[in-house]
């Protein structure tokens, strides 16, 4: 018997210690588990159609705006994934006739020394009369009280061809960017739309010169020819949304390239160091390659078009931009607004990665 007991206690002890092995493991499950079913995800596209999406995050909510029926909508949302569910009003409608009255694109809205800019290109139905416009709004809340158009930005001295304007601000200096034509178009004529920057005095007032920083060079910047979409009439070559994105010592222009009606629309990149001068063209290096196209096997096309948001608790960069599903859905009403994480190269270079396919679950900003 003495040597029996030995061996049942023996036995007994590393039962015993199996049993708190499997109680730690589960319990590590259960933590697991728990820790993912306290993320919240959402899935692309965060609306069914929305193309040139801009959202900015200001005091608690983001401001989402978008054009359409010759009109402005401003949507408001804590969660910028719930888009569908967001406050929505319509803030400002173009007069029957004029200069602003027809094919109203890309509207940007910025709250400047507490002050509401909605910078947004606009015509009087003719395309080759397209400039920039400003409207304003001096409530604290775009909510309420009145937009109205402040001015007509002329972007160069012969105030030529413009659109997908935006606004930054630089070492206390304001700067426009904007897709433009260097001289009006001749009917036939190839068509060439470049990236310009111009110095600002105030938030509706252009006060220098425009500089050429980008113009289409790049194979891939030339896409204007797709089979079973809209065919222009002679080249057009495109450069147009440029976005400003800035981290660490480097100041980047996000643009879009190649025609929107072609599932080639992808985006491109302007880098300069923070103490150059963004006047000086030779401050400006440009990107040999898309740094966000594409993904034929996700069934992402025409990715472009973008603006950027940081997370509520300002941890964290984002990219908003628009897709389409298919490689001939084109500058239409299947376009739609998509977000996803981008991340920082550790010479501050912005890595935006690879669309990500609409079935996909996504974990939500954070803070939200």
């Amino acid at each position: 018997m003495r040597e029996v007991l030995p061996l049942v206690l023996l036995l007994l002890f590393f039962s015993c210690k199996e049993t708190e092995k499997e109680t730690a493991e589960n319990s590590n499950t259960d933590l697991v588990q728990e820790d993912e079913q306290s993320l919240s995800y959402f899935t692309n596209p965060l609306l069914d159609s929305g193309a040139d999406p801009w959202t900015i995050y200001h005091e608690g909510n983001f401001y989402y705006i978008k054009s359409g029926a010759n009109a402005i909508t401003l949507m408001r949302t804590a969660d910028i994934t719930d888009l569908r569910n967001a406050e929505s009003k319509v803030i400002w409608r173009a007069p029957e006739t004029g200069d602003h009255s027809r094919n109203i694109w890309a509207p940007e809205i910025h709250n400047i020394n507490g002050h509401w800019y909605i910078y947004v290109a606009a015509d009087d139905g003719d395309n080759r009369n397209h400039r920039m416009f400003v409207i304003d709004n001096s409530s604290p809340d775009p909510f309420k009280g009145e937009f109205k158009v402040k001015s007509k930005l002329k972007t160069d001295k012969n105030d030529n061809w413009a659109i997908d304007g935006s606004i930054f601000e630089h070492q206390n200096q304001l700067y426009f960017i904007w897709s433009g034509w260097e001289n009006p178009k001749v009917d036939g004529g190839e068509e060439m739309q470049n990236i310009y920057i111009a110095k600002m005095s105030n938030p509706y007032t252009i006060s220098s010169d425009r500089v050429l920083i980008s113009t289409p060079e790049h194979e891939w910047e030339r896409n204007w020819h797709y089979p079973g979409v809209w065919k222009p009439d002679a080249p057009v070559y495109v450069n147009e949304g440029p976005q400003m994105l800035a981290h660490g010592d480097k100041v980047h222009i996000v643009y879009s390239a190649s025609g929107c009606w072609t599932p080639y629309y992808a985006l491109g990149l302007l880098t300069m160091n923070k103490n150059d001068d963004p006047m000086e063209k030779s401050s400006w290096s440009k990107s040999e390659d898309p740094i966000f196209q594409q993904a034929k096997e996700k069934s992402v096309f025409g990715t472009g078009h973008n603006s950027f948001f940081k997370s509520p608790d300002g941890t964290e960069d984002w990219i908003l931009y628009h897709a389409n599903d298919t490689p001939v859905d084109g500058c239409g009403n299947k376009r739609s607004p998509r977000a996803q994480k981008i991340s920082w190269s550790s010479d501050n270079m912005p890595i935006l990665g690879e669309p990500i396919e609409t079935s996909e679950k996504l974990v939500k900003p954070s803070g939200l």
